[in-house]
């Protein structure tokens, strides 16, 4: 008996420090310190040791691990550089439906017949679009909107819950058509314009109380919200508008003067879509540029892009012909722009102007230059957008005509809103 004792070894205790490490190593951080906290024969040194190398232990393996540390920035693409807005949606608006009346009786004890006490339901909510200077694009709108619905009655002449009304944020110079007819012109920062009208509720049997009938069993249902499916256009809200040919130079030129980055390629028609950039002063004043796209001979009878973006000059309180130095004729594209604007809209091409005479860089410019200024009298700035010549000069004149403008001068038109 005593033989087969001795042949039982003790269990062997192990040492705090490998206890800890043990469990340092299999358990996550958060109950590491809870561990810590327990009554075992640790000395300070220990415990200071086993926090401190805590830090750098990982409970996963190392091929898992994550790689600690600040993570790098990823540098945006030319494609997500290369923004654009949207200007044209077609929405389908449905308002909220009313809701139902109601029929019941005030029923209690010692009060057996209390009457008819059911309420009225709620209205339907409306759906209201609202300017928003902040907001400068189309491309958050989308396509179907429904209100809220009223909620119903209830009994002891409860009224349902109205349904709130829906806002939906457009960007200052949208237009609001329907079947091509214009219903509202959203021009300034907050103008509202109550699209479709929120269903009326149903009325409880309370309403259809009278001397006649003393019980009425009648409730009605609410009505349905209006429904109407409208046209979005934004007309772009820039002070000044790049007016010129396909490869013209336009696009180039806005990279040249503010911080919109459009797409430039050697070839005809490759900015599709307005965009605008942001000319920034040194005392924080800014002018917006629109770039519109390419115009062609016959734009004003929707030939090539149309007059899809002609619109877009008409908010232009300024025009910057952009005339291309590399064709034979450079000031033959004046007179075909000019009457292009001028059918779209008399007057139109009137507008306080400059014209940009692009491609210096080129060898036959010189030449070129020389003939524009005499076919033409209005000033005429040369600039290279390819190599940034001269592009200080567009600039502080650019600020000139801005300038003029807040200060009343010109033709007398509204003066352009500051941004």
């Amino acid at each position: 008996m005593l033989a087969t004792l001795s042949r039982l070894r003790s269990p062997r205790l192990l040492s705090p420090e490998i206890f800890l490490g043990y469990i340092l190593g299999q358990e996550v951080r958060s109950k590491k310190v809870s561990l810590l906290s327990h009554s075992l024969p640790v000395s300070a040194a220990v415990r200071q040791k086993v926090i401190a190398g805590s830090r750098d232990v990982s409970s996963s393996c190392s091929l898992c691990a994550k790689v600690r540390g600040q993570p790098k920035k990823r540098e945006l693409s030319e494609k997500k550089l290369t923004r654009c807005f949207v200007d044209h949606r077609r929405v389908k608006l449905m308002a909220g439906s009313g809701g139902r009346g109601v029929s019941s009786f005030h029923s209690e004890p010692r009060k057996e017949w209390g009457g008819p006490d059911g309420g009225n339901g709620g209205d339907g909510g409306s759906i209201i679009m609202k300017a928003d200077k902040f907001v400068k694009s189309l491309a958050q709108v989308v396509p179907i909107y429904k209100g809220e619905d009223g909620q119903p009655g209830g009994s002891k002449n409860c009224y349902g819950k109205n349904g709130s009304s829906y806002y939906i944020s457009v960007p200052v110079g949208t237009v609001v058509k329907e079947e091509g007819e214009a219903l509202a012109d959203l021009s300034e920062h907050g103008q509202e314009y109550l699209a479709v009208f929120g269903g009326i509720g149903g009325k409880g049997n309370r309403f259809f109380l009278s001397n006649e009938n003393r019980a009425p069993m009648t409730a009605t249902r609410g009505m349905l919200g209006q429904e109407r499916v409208l046209q979005l256009e934004l007309r772009t809200m820039a002070h000044a508008g790049l007016v010129g040919f396909p490869n013209a130079g336009k696009s180039s030129l806005l990279r040249a003067i503010s911080n919109a980055r459009p797409a430039v390629a050697a070839y005809p028609f490759t900015t599709l879509n307005p965009h605008v950039g942001i000319v920034n002063y040194r005392d924080h004043e800014q002018v917006a540029v629109a770039d519109i796209p390419g115009i062609i001979r016959g734009a004003h009878l929707n030939r090539g892009l149309g007059i899809s973006f002609l619109r877009h000059i008409e908010r232009c309180r300024f025009l910057l012909y952009v005339l291309d130095l590399s064709s034979p004729e450079p000031w033959t594209q004046l007179v075909h722009l000019r009457y292009e604007l001028d059918q779209y809209e008399p007057g139109l091409s009137l507008r306080p102007q400059v014209i940009i005479a692009n491609k210096m860089d080129l060898p036959e410019a010189r030449e070129k230059l020389e003939t524009l200024k005499s076919h033409v009298s209005q000033r005429v700035i040369p600039v290279s957008a390819l190599t940034g010549q001269n592009t200080e000069e567009l600039i502080l004149h650019l600020r000139e005509l801005y300038d003029g403008y807040l200060q009343g001068e010109g033709s007398g038109e509204e003066k352009p809103k500051r941004w």
